[in-house]
């Protein structure tokens, strides 16, 4: 299905729209798109890399596997379940070794690991999620980016004991009840642009989650209680608030949305049929007469998006032609323009889970105009329009993926 543009975007700051003619992508009209089932491999040599720089890069990598506990239920034990409220409460799986792929024009050159293996993809589930919001967008099902959302929601009843759907009163009778989470003065005025960039500071519990639990302040005194700024003023990486805006999008859609991503997103890329997209043990609600799972935006907590690597790149290279796939607009450009714009506070930043190198900041080595769809653990896919890369790493420490990508940026140059 073609997506047509429906919407005139709105005007940015001089900086923003520099970075968007950056990344622009200087791919050919040539390029390959692998069908699903297939993807063809070539020799650095044959695309003109030099391959002794890029199987230093390959040895690199694998030299710089993270060193946290492959169980990860064992890892979330030691990490974010020393939050408070930090019980996993989705599904946690065993992960594979250090894996990656690099993509030239479309073509693999290089693989190693298990890129077959599916394993959670921790935030890199955000850019999915967004992207789903897009496809709503396009569509026309919101209107525009700035709208309250408040205006888009149903009330909402939560099934088994997310929140609770039923209550006892005073006389002992139990009376339904209904969660509307954008019905304070305060959260009455996030808009889908302030959930897109985490700039909403919505105050509230989902899933069993108050919005403070998630990577809380040092002071517990900071914890409740506080003053909080008006939505777009303030970035917080919030899983919460991420897990509100699947919810937000879920009543838009009014359907499960790893059906609307496999349709409209993972399909039409040829993607394999093997990766699925997990809520929690609490996060089901009653849509239209029937139970439905409200997905997470990671893995913070367990569940997210569990995906191998060879979809990972397909979705990267999605990304890099700018939502364009062989024959078909699959997400306008006008929205992979928005999502690549600068959060006015926290210029990094895009769309979740976008976070720009316009000044080396994701990967000093990387090119100015690249983009890094980034999750914990640490999954990562490099996309550099400029070059016609994607490069996917799973399992690395920090500084590996910048060596990862020094090194095969420096064999395009051999």
């Amino acid at each position: 299905m073609n997506v047509t543009t429906r919407a005139t975007l709105p005007a940015w700051p001089a900086l923003a729209m520099l970075l968007l003619t950056a990344a622009a992508p200087a791919v050919g009209q040539q390029s390959y798109f692998p069908p699903k089932g297939e993807w063809e491999r070539r020799t650095p040599e044959e695309m003109g890399l030099d391959p002794a720089l890029v199987q230093e890069a390959v040895a690199f990598a694998q030299a710089n596997e993270s060193a946290a506990p492959r169980d990860l239920a064992l890892n979330h034990t030691m990490t974010f379940g020393r939050e408070p409220f930090g019980d996993a409460i989705g599904p946690l799986k065993e992960r594979g070794p250090q894996t990656g792929i690099i993509v030239h024009r479309g073509y693999i050159v290089a693989e190693w690991g298990e890129p077959e293996r599916v394993d959670p993809t921790f935030s890199v589930a955000k850019s999915v999620l967004s992207s789903v919001v897009g496809l709503a967008y396009d569509r026309g099902m919101i209107a525009d980016v700035h709208d309250r959302v408040a205006p888009y929601m149903a009330p909402i009843v939560i099934l088994g004991d997310g929140l609770g759907s039923a209550r006892p009163d005073a006389e002992g009778l139990e009376t339904n009840t209904v969660f509307e989470p954008f019905t304070s003065p305060h959260n009455s005025q996030i808009t889908w642009d302030h959930l897109l960039r985490q700039t909403s500071d919505w105050e509230g519990t989902l899933w069993g989650k108050p919005d403070w639990a998630d990577r809380p302040a040092r002071d517990p005194s900071e914890w409740v209680g506080q003053a909080r700024p008006k939505p777009g003023t303030r970035f917080e990486y919030n899983d919460v608030r991420v897990n509100l805006l699947a919810l937000a999008i879920l009543n838009v859609w009014r359907r499960p949305l790893p059906q609307v991503a496999k349709e409209y997103i993972f399909d039409p890329i040829g993607a394999s049929d093997s990766w699925r997209w997990f809520g929690y043990d609490n996060s089901w609600i009653l849509l239209d007469g029937v139970p439905v799972q409200s997905v997470s935006g990671g893995t913070h907590w367990g569940g997210g998006l569990f995906i191998n690597a060879y979809d990972q790149a397909r979705f990267g290279l999605l990304t890099m032609h700018r939502g364009w796939w062989k024959d078909q607009q699959i997400l306008s450009d006008e929205w992979v323009s928005m999502a690549l714009t600068p959060t006015p506070v926290q210029t990094g930043y895009g769309f979740m889970n976008w976070y720009l190198n316009h000044e080396g900041q994701q990967v000093e080595a990387g090119s100015r105009g690249a983009f890094v769809h980034v999750g914990a653990g640490n999954n990562l896919i490099y996309v550099d329009p400029e070059n016609e890369l994607v490069i996917v790493i799973r399992w690395i420490t920090g500084p590996g993926l910048d060596g990862v990508v020094e090194r095969v940026l420096r064999a395009m140059e051999e």
